[in-house]
């Protein structure tokens, strides 16, 4: 992990992304790129000149912050990068353009049936980022991952986030915690989910990585995760952008984005990869 991104949008939550990003990054001893994206449009901009005067605040802001947290920053450098554009389709470019490692951005949320006309920017990053995406709360605690959790579940895609976890377990010394979910009574999906947890233990097992495994019957996925993270007391959520379905989970919106959206634990989201099927001993 050579270079982490953290979206600024100067509200509280960004600034405990950011420094969320910082015990990251010194962690692994990455640089850091801080990256505003001016998503005003010309429809919204009467005053060309309060447009501008308003971008050169912003960048004054960016240099207050890289100033005042640079030192905090022990192997690595903090720059930061201004955009225009919209914020998911203008930080997913960034991150390509630095070849970025990981995006930590700032999650407002959104209750109840908003989930159903209203798409938080949180949650479009993590859909169109070209890496991972952590995303926490403004309350989310800046402290050691020393527990991860990972849900599996009966999809192809469930296994393609564990080498990114199991790496971040390295670096931060963390325990996994691998919980295998049952969204139905049938017997053959529930031998599909213990093989994949079997393979997932396996991988994690010979890199030496400590782990717990339980299994739940689940209606919702996304609420039994995250009721067995607090009771674990986690410090992080993994999951893949492409999980399986249940009625509960169409009823409520897409798994990640109940996730993102509710998830009062940080979140590692990662979008699956286009192949057919993976294997984790490779």
């Amino acid at each position: 992990m050579k270079q982490i991104i953290v979206a600024i949008d100067f509200s509280k939550t960004c600034l405990n992304a950011l420094a969320y990003g910082i015990h990251f990054a010194n962690k692994a001893g990455a640089d850091l790129q801080m990256v505003w994206v001016d998503n005003t449009t010309s429809e919204e901009v009467v005053f060309e000149g309060f447009a501008q005067e308003e971008r050169n605040e912003n960048v004054a802001l960016l240099k207050e912050l890289q100033k005042k947290y640079s030192k905090s920053l022990k192997n690595g450098k903090l720059d930061f990068k201004t955009r225009k554009g919209k914020v998911y389709i203008e930080l997913a470019q960034q991150a390509k353009t630095v070849n970025a490692d990981l995006i930590i951005a700032g999650t407002h949320g959104v209750s109840g049936f908003e989930e159903f006309w209203i798409g938080s920017n949180a949650y479009r990053i993590v859909t169109n980022a070209p890496c991972p995406v952590i995303t926490l709360r403004h309350d989310a605690k800046v402290q050691d991952v020393k527990k991860i959790v990972i849900p599996i579940d009966s999809s192809q895609e469930t296994r393609q986030k564990i080498p990114v976890a199991a790496h971040l377990a390295q670096l931060c010394y963390s325990e996994v915690h691998v919980l295998s979910l049952y969204s139905t009574t049938l017997k053959s999906v529930h031998r599909r989910v213990d093989n994949y947890a079997k393979q997932v233990t396996d991988y994690l097992g010979e890199r030496n990585i400590k782990y717990v495994t339980e299994a739940k019957e689940s209606e919702n996925i996304t609420r039994t995760t995250i009721d067995y993270a607090e009771k674990v007391d986690a410090d992080l959520i993994a999951i893949m952008t492409e999980q399986e379905t249940t009625t509960a989970n169409i009823f409520l919106g897409p798994y990640a984005q109940q996730m993102v959206n509710h998830s009062p634990i940080p979140v590692l989201s990662m979008r699956a990869k286009e192949l057919l099927p993976i294997t984790l001993r490779t």
